[in-house]
């Protein structure tokens, strides 16, 4: 993704729609701020569906999360639900840097399928076949 750093929001969703061309036979996976972009991207725009991992809600009092632009305003919940019909989020309850209840009210908010972990931290490992498995069963089903 362009603008790494700051990840800011009008960089990215654009990326996700001119670049990637994320239409509706696409599966956004989305990581903490990758997360956040997924969430805000199909506010608007009609998907497959989304997975995000270490997903959360606000900027949690940090300047550059909220210069992003993500948490400037409500999240648009029944409208990402209709135009994301698959929603499914992973978290862990030992995650370092956002707490368990952003992770559980981005999941409320989705409807999403929760895959809650113990162990997990904020998910930097260079595996994940817990996603895999995800990505799988949801590309079978498609």
């Amino acid at each position: 993704m362009p603008d790494p750093v700051l990840a800011r929001e009008r960089v990215w969703l654009r990326f996700m729609e001119d670049e990637l061309q994320c239409d509706q036979e696409t599966l956004v996976i989305g990581h903490s701020s990758g997360a956040a972009a997924a969430m805000r991207f199909a506010e608007t725009h009609r998907v497959f569906g989304i997975v995000v991992v270490s997903a959360y809600t606000t900027h949690l009092g940090d300047e550059m999360e909220r210069e992003s632009g993500y948490f400037n305003r409500p999240w648009l919940w029944s409208q990402i639900q209709v135009n994301a019909p698959v929603r499914v989020l992973l978290g862990s309850l030992d995650d370092p840097f956002l707490p368990w209840a952003e992770q559980q009210e981005a999941s409320n908010g989705l409807n999403a399928e929760m895959h809650c972990f113990n162990d997990r931290g904020h998910f930097q490992n260079s595996t994940f076949p817990e996603l895999v498995r995800v990505v799988r069963r949801l590309s079978d089903a498609h």
